[in-house]
């Protein structure tokens, strides 16, 4: 049975990724998350559109290897066309339980906010963002490209997804005081360019709130 993972039920998944999350190498772990657990999850959650009780704690157990569950899972999935919102969000809601190591946590952040606008990618950035972690500056910049970019790929009158709002706001409001003046306007350029009539007042106010006296860059 152990060599035809195809065939693991929920539980046997369950018990194979607590016991290779607890003895593997982040190498190895790394590996079996990308080749057998994520297929798995995302196989199930395809056919069943929930995700059975089993898998969704082989998912949480697979964050005992943070960074092997980061590039194995966590990436693999956002990067998925087929990924949709619903599993996102259950995947997110595992993040939002857990305690995550910052470092790793911000590369992942980065490396998020690098790919193509998709609105699972959306759900994951948000939930990463709300742990109100210290994030260095790379992680920092990264978001507010993440944005402003949105300037030049997005028209004016193209509507974004509440959740990029969403999602903006978050991130003026857990880290406007890191923000330099230039990443202020920035972001106030972006409020301007693309608006929500309930969501992008708020962020506004977020951005004038912080302190006039960061450093420029």
């Amino acid at each position: 049975m152990l060599t035809k993972p195809d065939q693991w039920s929920p539980h046997a998944t369950y018990q194979a990724t607590r016991i290779f999350a607890a003895n593997l190498n982040e190498r190895m772990a790394q590996r079996y998350y990308a080749s057998i657990l994520l297929p798995i999850v995302h196989e199930r959650f395809t056919e069943d559109k929930r995700l059975h009780p089993s898998l969704y704690m082989a998912v949480r157990k697979a964050l005992f290897k943070p960074i092997a569950f980061f590039k194995g899972f966590l990436l693999p999935l956002a990067s998925d066309e087929e990924c949709t919102l619903k599993e996102a969000l259950v995947v997110a809601s595992v993040l939002q339980r857990c305690h995550l190591p910052p470092v790793p946590t911000a590369v992942t952040i980065v490396k998020l906010a690098q790919m193509p606008f998709s609105g699972p990618c959306s759900v994951l950035l948000r939930v990463l963002i709300a742990k109100k972690m210290a994030l260095p500056l790379q992680a920092i910049d990264a978001l507010v490209a993440y944005f402003h970019r949105f300037i030049k790929t997005h028209r004016k009158d193209e509507p974004l997804p509440v959740l990029w709002h969403q999602t903006l706001l978050s991130f003026c409001q857990r880290y406007k005081n890191d923000l330099t003046e230039v990443q202020v306007d920035l972001l106030l350029q972006v409020c301007s360019y693309h608006f929500h009539y309930m969501i992008t007042p708020e962020t506004r106010r977020e951005l004038s709130a912080a302190a006039r006296s960061r450093p420029s860059e």
